[in-house]
């Protein structure tokens, strides 16, 4: 028996001195402010990398634009933006950690400085002789006055106030304490957000011609946690696409009609999307992002329609070009080609030989190697950003809080302490900002309390003269 006390004994002393060791050890570090600093700043850096870099592309994309000979900057290769993480910096081992220990630190020091500070705040203490009124930088020692007269000014001036006897206390702007608290707490669940976003959600993209049905296949970026956010039991059809040109033939907006559909192909939810007004379904938002053309559809003489996929060409930076070739004999040994660069439904027809023959619009024909080839439609395709990020509500909420305390944390925490000494009354007082401001009320304060003095004086001065009144 006694062998078992001494044994849990030890178990319990052995957490007593680890709980020791964080306290005195690891929270003055974690509560550090310059730990807080350096830390932000890097979680900054980092940000902004995740920003210029390109987030979530394939291997090649950054073979392509990040060779090795010659490297940018001289170092920043494929190689170290693969190896470092920085192509999906965001859900990064090391930028989470990050994360983690800056909501440390903010917590740390939330209850090592801030907590105490506020429960030091909100004790009223009471200044019990004279002497203690020369430590304050702003007091005064009057020869009239009193506490009974001192109080309701206070009052006036929404002073919350405490008196006992010759002493008196008030404070005012307590939420100004209480600011600094809200403002580490907004900054947690706003890394508390950052961090579920990035474990728990995904962003993919999809290029969808009008009239067809998809499921979310295409995931750029994952979390480790994200594979139950992706949608497996319902699908999106793409009704319609289409683009508004403005009258100098510039685009001016492109829409999508989307429809959601269960396993069973009902529709569940319908909605027209362009920039700026996505659909979002079951956590998961769809955005218009991109578009471009997937097929035309053409009659050769009297041949049915047929579909035939539209390519998009290399132009060298000089525009969007999309181009296929119809063939205009059954074994294929003839055709001619099609070119358009938008969905206003005009096409170029360039013969076998590669010579331009005419300019056709949507539902209109020309003669071509002689065939007469109908132009029935060009099928436009949406391009879709698809993501799911379960930490935005958090971040709202956190940024939200965020500007509230911030504006909590400028209410000025003012105190004000006096005493009543035989026919002295000792006022003092101080503040943690707008100095200036509460120096005049202190001298307002004074005056009025000199003012009602002399009015006092008065009204004792008459009736001393007049006894029979």
């Amino acid at each position: 028996m006694d062998t078992e006390i001494s044994f849990f004994r030890k178990i319990v002393t052995g957490e007593t001195a680890f709980q020791k060791k964080i306290r005195k050890e690891i929270l003055p570090i974690l509560a550090d402010l310059r730990l807080a600093i350096l830390l932000l700043l890097v979680i900054a850096v980092f940000s902004i990398s995740g920003t210029l870099l390109e987030q979530g592309q394939s291997l090649e994309f950054y073979q392509s634009n990040y060779p090795e000979h010659p490297a940018l900057f001289g170092f920043l290769t494929w190689r170290v933006l693969v190896f470092i993480g920085l192509d999906h910096v965001y859900r990064t081992w090391w930028f989470l950690s990050l994360l983690v220990l800056f909501g440390s630190s903010l917590t740390a020091c939330t209850f090592t400085r801030q907590l105490p500070t506020l429960k030091s705040a909100r004790r009223w203490v009471y200044y019990e002789q004279p002497k203690q009124f020369k430590n304050i930088a702003l007091s005064a020692e009057l020869t009239t006055g009193s506490l009974t007269a001192l109080e309701p000014l206070l009052k006036k001036r929404h002073y919350l106030v405490f008196q006992e006897g010759n002493k008196l206390y008030a404070r005012r702007g307590i939420i100004g304490k209480i600011g600094p608290i809200i403002v580490h707490a907004s900054m947690l669940i706003i890394l508390a957000g950052s961090i579920i976003g990035s474990i728990t959600g995904f962003t993919a993209q999809e290029m969808v011609p009008g009239g067809n049905i998809f499921q979310v296949k295409n995931i750029l970026d994952a979390g480790q946690f994200s594979e139950s956010r992706i949608p497996k039991d319902w699908a999106v059809k793409v009704n319609r696409f289409w683009i508004d040109y403005d009258p100098e033939g510039r685009i001016d907006q492109f829409y999508s009609d989307l429809s959601v559909l269960n396993q069973q192909g009902e529709e569940v939810d319908r909605k027209t999307i362009h920039v700026n007004e996505p659909l979002h379904y079951q956590g998961v938002t769809f955005y218009q992002a991109d578009w471009g053309i997937a097929a035309l559809r053409v009659r050769v003489n009297k041949s049915p329609v047929f579909r035939l996929p539209m390519a998009p060409l290399d132009t060298g930076g000089q525009g969007r070009i999309w181009g296929t070739w119809i063939p205009i004999k059954p074994d294929f040994s003839a055709g001619v080609s099609v070119l358009t660069r938008d969905l206003k439904g005009t096409v170029l027809v360039y013969d076998g030989k590669g010579q331009l023959v005419s300019t056709v619009r949507e539902g209109m024909s020309t003669e071509v190697d002689g065939v007469t080839l109908f132009i029935d439609e060009v099928v436009g395709s949406t391009g879709l950003q698809i993501k799911a990020d379960p930490g935005i509500p958090f971040v709202y909420l956190g940024f939200g809080l965020l500007m509230i305390s911030v504006i909590m944390s400028y209410v000025s925490h003012s105190q004000i302490w006096a005493l009543k000494e035989g026919d002295r009354l000792y006022i003092g007082g101080k503040t943690n900002r707008a100095k200036v401001t509460f120096e005049r009320e202190i001298v307002a304060i004074l005056d009025e309390l000199n003012d009602r003095e002399d009015n006092n004086s008065l009204s004792l001065g008459n009736l001393s003269e007049n006894p029979q009144s």
